[in-house]
C-alpha cells in the first residue's frame, strides 16, 4: 500500500503541499487563539471566533498574495488594539498568535513583493508595534525599526539568492542545450563535407570519362559524341552546383580533403592502431569489406572510431570488441566494451558522440542503438543498408 502511495505523492505539486501545510498551520493557530483569547483580553464570547479569525487566517495568503495578507493582519492588529481591553496582568495589545502571523507575513512580503511594498510594510509594522506595544512610549522606537528591518532584509537576501540560483540553472540549461545543438550541427557539417568529398570524386570521374570517351572509343557516331559531351557538361554543372551549395560548410577554415576518405576496409587497420596505442581491442570481420560502398563505409569507419574513443575515455583499461558483418542486406557494426578496469577521470560537460554517430548513420538510412550492457559495460550497435 505504501508503495502505491509514494508515486501518487510525488505527482502532487510542491505548491499544493505548501498550501496544505499552510492550512494545517492556520487551523492549529486558530485552535490556540480562540481559547487563549479569553485569557489575554476581555471579549464577548460571541465575538471570539471573529477576533481569532482576524488574527490567524490572513496567513492563508502567505503564498498567493503575502502583501494583501500582511495588510489585513496589520489592519486587524491596529483595530483590535483599539477595540479590545487586555485582561489584568496582560500588557499585549493583541494576541501572541497575531504577533507570530505578522512576523511570518512580513518575511513573506520580503520574499515575494516589490521593494517599495517591502519598505512600506517594514515601516508600517515598526510604527504599529512602536505605538501599541507596552513600554514603547518611554523607550526608543528604533529597536522595532531595526528588528523588523533585519527580518525584512534577511527575507530579501534569501529571495535574491534563490532568484540568482534559478537564473543560473536556467542559463546552464540553455548553455547545455546550445552546446548539444552546436555539437550536432558540427557533426552534420562534417558528414556533409565527407559526402561532398565522396560525391565530388565520383562526379569528377564521370566528367573525365565523358570527355575522354570520344578519344577512347573508335568510330564514335556524331550523335553519341554529342551525348557524351552533354553528359560531361551536365556533370560539370552538377559538380559546380554541389561545390557552391556546400561551400558554406568550408566557412570554418577547413580545406577540402585531398586524401581519400576512410573506407570500411580500413576498420581492421583502425583497430590495430588502437591496439598499438594501448587499447585492449579485439575485432572480427565477416564478409568482404571491399564491397561496402564508400558513403556507407565512411559511416562504418566513423562509428567504430567514435565508439572506441568513447570506450577509451569512459572505461579506461576495459576490453573492447569490434564486430563488423557484411551481408546482402547491409553492414552490421557492434562495438562492446567491458566495465572499466580503473576509475575513469571525470570529464567536463556531457559528450555528444552518440548523437553524432546516430546522425551519421541516419544520413545513409541506417539505425544505431547505444545502451549499457547487463554486465556493466556499454554496447553500440548499428545497421547500415547497402544499395
Amino acid at each position: 500500500m505504501s508503495g502505491q502511495l509514494r508515486p501518487a505523492a510525488r505527482r502532487i505539486p510542491a505548491r499544493l503541499w505548501f498550501d496544505l501545510a499552510t492550512v494545517l498551520v492556520a487551523l492549529i493557530l486558530y485552535s490556540i487563539a480562540w481559547p487563549t483569547l479569553f485569557v489575554t483580553h476581555e471579549v464577548a464570547p460571541v465575538l471570539a471566533p471573529l477576533v481569532s479569525a482576524l488574527a490567524v487566517f490572513p496567513i492563508l495568503l502567505v503564498r498567493i498574495n503575502p502583501a494583501l495578507g500582511w495588510a489585513i493582519s496589520a489592519g486587524a492588529a491596529l483595530l483590535l488594539s483599539l477595540a479590545l481591553s487586555p485582561s489584568p496582568g496582560n500588557d499585549l495589545p493583541f494576541e501572541v498568535v497575531h504577533i507570530i502571523v505578522l512576523f511570518v507575513l512580513l518575511f513573506a512580503v520580503a520574499l515575494r513583493a516589490p521593494v517599495q511594498v517591502i519598505v512600506v510594510a517594514w515601516l508600517a509594522q515598526s510604527m504599529l508595534f512602536a505605538a501599541t506595544m507596552p513600554g514603547s512610549d518611554t523607550g526608543p522606537v528604533w529597536g522595532w525599526v531595526i528588528g523588523f528591518g533585519a527580518l525584512a532584509l534577511f527575507g530579501y537576501l534569501v529571495r535574491v539568492l534563490v532568484d540568482s540560483r534559478r537564473q543560473l540553472e536556467q542559463q546552464e540549461e540553455v548553455t547545455e542545450l546550445e552546446r548539444a545543438r552546436r555539437a550536432i550541427l558540427e557533426e552534420k557539417a562534417r558528414i556533409a563535407r565527407d559526402l561532398h568529398d565522396v560525391v565530388a570524386h565520383h562526379m569528377s570521374m564521370v566528367v573525365v570519362q565523358a570527355q575522354t570517351a570520344p578519344y577512347r572509343i573508335a568510330d564514335l557516331e556524331p550523335a553519341a559524341r554529342a551525348e557524351f559531351e552533354s553528359i560531361g557538361a551536365t556533370a560539370r554543372t552538377a559538380l559546380n552546383e554541389i561545390r557552391g551549395l556546400l561551400g558554406v560548410l568550408r566557412s570554418d577554415g577547413q580545406l577540402p580533403e585531398h586524401a581519400p576518405q576512410p573506407r570500411a576496409a580500413e576498420v581492421p587497420a583502425l583497430c590495430a592502431s588502437a591496439q598499438r596505442a594501448g587499447v585492449p581491442v579485439q575485432w572480427s570481420v565477416t564478409g568482404d569489406l571491399e564491397t561496402v560502398p564508400e558513403t556507407t563505409g565512411l559511416a562504418v569507419y566513423r562509428v567504430v572510431q567514435e565508439s572506441m574513443a568513447n570506450a577509451a575515455r569512459h572505461a579506461p583499461g576495459a576490453a573492447v570488441h569490434v564486430g563488423v558483418a557484411v551481408t546482402a542486406g547491409g553492414v552490421g557494426v557492434t562495438v562492446r566494451n567491458a566495465p572499466a578496469a580503473t576509475v575513469p577521470r571525470p570529464t567536463l560537460g556531457g559528450g555528444h558522440g552518440i548523437e553524432g554517430m546516430r546522425t551519421r548513420v541516419a544520413a545513409v538510412g541506417g539505425e544505431l542503438a547505444a545502451a549499457p550492457t547487463s554486465t556493466g559495460g556499454f554496447e553500440v550497435s548499428a545497421h547500415l543498408p547497402t544499395p
